[in-house]
């Protein structure tokens, strides 16, 4: 079969990311691409790299140039999709990248991003560990409805959730500290984005609990059995383009030992196709990761702080945005769930 397929953004990183990996999809056939100030342009003129999607032109994002296709991606600020997503119908699936429908808790939304609260759909994190044994690909089966979880919550969540759904981590004082390429931030301009900021320096940001994927990673590690969770995150920018090196850590619970620690790990991604975890000893580099829909995770236990460090590397607009949104497509469609995707990176 061949789907139709919309993607509305696509002139940002992350609508051309979703684009890139699409154009390698067997199962999808792109028709349609929208923009806001950029429509009316060829799509080659703002994603030059995309040489085979070049004969499309961008139109206006409007739920009428939507309507109409098996899949729609959403590749919008935050507050966009939601105006958007009401005028769709049921028929069709509807991925959103953006924030509008991550959080199930109004308060979080009013608190961290303000505005209309559009509800939360099915969350698009596959490998999401459950307290009940189970795993979030489970709950996408069939839906027509996606939120793909922010780029830093993913990188956390995939490297503490499994610990905490074992019992082995405690989720009451949880401390993670990101590298993170500046593509997380979008297209648009803005000074401290500027390469004369960016090269040569690191900077941290929404520093002292305010970043905005702070409620989403509560969220996901109390869903994995996490009591009484608390986060401290600060994201640092660095100067490379694309890439999350997270460094999360956590303390041990109930006197887990290393090895059940890591027994934990093993037992939540050994069949997982995206998520690796790296023999003992060892730790990603962002650069493993460049292009793939991939996961890295190392992991090390601190016997002096009686801590377990995890360190997790990803592409944040492969696994933390555009691939994640096609594998749990895939997933929802009941297509094979790697279908278009790819584990290796490129280098150097």
């Amino acid at each position: 079969m061949s789907l139709s397929v919309a993607v509305a953004g696509a002139s940002g990183y992350a609508g051309g990311e979703v684009l890139r990996l699409l154009a390698a999809h067997p199962e999808f056939t792109v028709t349609t691409v929208t923009a806001f100030t950029n429509a009316g342009q060829s799509l080659a003129t703002v994603q030059p790299q995309l040489r085979s999607l070049s004969d499309l032109t961008l139109v206006d994002t409007t739920p009428a140039n939507l309507a109409g296709h098996d899949v729609v991606f959403l590749a919008l600020p935050h507050g966009k999709s939601g105006e958007i997503t009401a005028a769709l119908d049921d028929l069709t699936l509807v991925v959103d990248c953006g924030a509008d429908h991550r959080l199930t808790n109004e308060a979080d939304w009013a608190q961290f991003y303000g505005g209309d609260f559009f509800g939360p759909w099915p969350y698009g994190m596959p490998e999401l560990v459950l307290s009940d044994g189970g795993a979030q690909r489970d709950n996408l089966v069939g839906v027509k409805r996606i939120a793909v979880p922010g780029c830093n919550v993913t990188a956390i969540t995939l490297g503490l959730a499994p610990g905490i759904r074992a019992g082995v981590l405690d989720a009451t004082d949880i401390v993670a500290v990101l590298a993170v390429g500046p593509s997380g931030a979008g297209k648009s301009l803005k000074p401290e984005m500027l390469a004369s900021e960016v090269l040569g320096s690191a900077s941290a940001y929404a520093v002292g609990g305010v970043h905005r994927h702070t409620p989403e990673i509560r969220q996901n590690l109390a869903a994995a059995g996490g009591v009484d969770v608390t986060v401290s995150f600060t994201p640092m920018l660095v100067p490379m383009s694309r890439g999350i090196l997270a460094t999360s850590t956590a303390k041990l619970a109930g006197g887990a030992t290393a090895s059940a620690v890591r027994a934990a790990f093993e037992d939540a991604y050994a069949n997982e196709p995206f998520v690796h975890l790296l023999p003992a000893g060892q730790f990603p580099r962002t650069a493993d990761t460049l292009g793939a829909n991939t996961a890295l995770v190392g992991l090390a236990v601190d016997e002096a702080a009686g801590r377990v460090v995890t360190i997790t590397a990803l592409d944040n607009l492969v696994k933390g945005t555009a691939g994640a949104a096609i594998q749990s497509a895939n997933i929802a469609l009941g297509l094979p769930e790697g279908l278009g995707l790819t584990t290796n990176g490129v280098a150097p």
